[in-house]
């Protein structure tokens, strides 16, 4: 372990970022492009699509739920072998799956056994970034979410063509094998000793004292309002377009314009979040404010360029805020209590991100199957 009185801001700190952007592409990159799976289980099990969507959705809310679980093991034990071990459990979760013979299978080993994983590796490894940078900490961040944009892209024609080679039960062994480098990655997170870390306290402490501190619960509170309204236009976007006449492969391809200017906007806010004076919560709230108007434009829109400008408009906004809110906490608690802080945040705030679609779900006229619901990451990873 290395011992600091204050975060080094670069260093080993660069390896773990690099650590954080490949575990955020092997968790939520996977999940993000799991739907390519979606037909081959309906064909295969002969079951209802509502029925198979249950088995992302279960996985998405065991990570989120399972935050805290990650973040007290990884302030007792360290990050490395927490992440370890949640690679290991991923990766054995995917492995269970491609021998399941029925639904309930792959609820238990890629929802519940891989989701238990999952649990384990992204809080833990964003806390320990955190830990290793100040001034520097919203570019950062920002570098490290970036995996999740990339290996959307690169991950669903990838899945495509080992299902096209392997089936679904040889695809899910390479997949599998994929998720095995989460080892690897919780391998690069070398502990950090801080000087503020024995005033702290355990698990146990940290959970007591942050319930109580006043700032910390008021912004869980908006962060969760936040995470109800982001998913909204990824989720329902492609059925308004439909009620507009548009076609589905030019809905569908506004999506990823979206998903680029998210990478971009990632990028700049943790650019900006670092260079511009002054206290980061200033940056938050502008990207938030923002971000809540274009979503209050999109009902009244109608023309396509505006459409367009606002899905790009969208993504960058809604990309720029990712960053500085993650970057915000630390500030907010210290970085001795920021495992404990962000898996209470993540926990919390997944409510409103398992709420938002269903409560904005429009009387739509298109029943078009390519508008199922995917699984979400919350505000690291969308």
């Amino acid at each position: 372990m290395a011992h600091r009185a204050e975060p080094p801001d670069g260093g080993w700190g660069w390896m773990v970022v690099l650590s954080a952007f490949f575990q955020s592409a092997l968790v939520f990159g996977v999940l993000r492009s799991f739907g390519v799976f979606f037909v081959e289980f309906v064909e295969a099990f002969e079951e209802q699509a509502a029925r198979v969507s249950w088995i992302a959705s279960i996985g998405i809310a065991v990570q989120q739920f399972g935050s805290p679980v990650g973040s007290a093991l990884s302030t007792k034990f360290g990050p490395r072998p927490v992440v370890m071990a949640g690679g290991i459990l991923a990766a054995l979760g995917m492995l269970l799956a491609s021998f399941a013979t029925s639904l309930t299978h792959l609820y238990l080993s890629i929802g519940l056994l891989s989701g238990s994983g999952w649990a384990l590796t992204f809080t833990p490894t964003l806390a320990c970034l955190s830990r290793y940078f100040s001034r520097r900490r919203s570019l950062a961040t920002g570098l490290a979410l970036t995996g999740v944009g990339l290996s959307s892209f690169a991950f669903a024609p990838l899945f495509q063509w080992l299902l096209s080679h392997y089936a679904w039960r040889g695809a899910l062994l390479l997949v599998s094998a994929l998720s095995l480098h989460l080892v690897a990655c919780g391998a690069l997170l070398r502990p950090l000793s801080l000087a503020e870390d024995p005033a702290v306290g355990g698990p146990g402490a940290q959970l007591t004292s942050l319930l109580h501190h006043g700032p910390f619960l008021r912004y869980t509170v908006a962060l969760t309002l936040v995470n109800t309204g982001y998913f909204i236009p990824y989720v329902h976007l492609v059925a308004h377009l439909r009620d507009l006449d548009w076609d589905a492969l030019p809905a569908a391809f506004l999506l990823s314009v979206a998903a680029i200017s998210d990478l971009v906007g990632r990028v700049a806010s943790g650019c900006l979040g670092d260079a511009v004076p002054g206290p980061v919560a200033r940056l938050l709230m502008l990207w938030t404010t923002l971000t809540g108007v274009i979503l209050a434009l999109f009902p009244v829109a109608q023309a396509p360029t505006a459409l367009v400008a606002l899905s790009v408009a969208y993504g960058f906004t809604s990309g720029a805020l990712t960053p500085v809110a993650f970057s915000v906490l630390p500030e907010l608690v210290g970085t001795g209590r920021i495992y404990c802080g962000l898996g209470l945040v993540q926990m919390v705030e997944s409510i409103g991100g398992l709420l938002g679609a269903p409560l904005s779900a429009p009387t739509s006229k298109a029943q078009d199957p390519v508008t199922e619901v995917l699984p979400k990451e919350g505000l690291g990873e969308d």
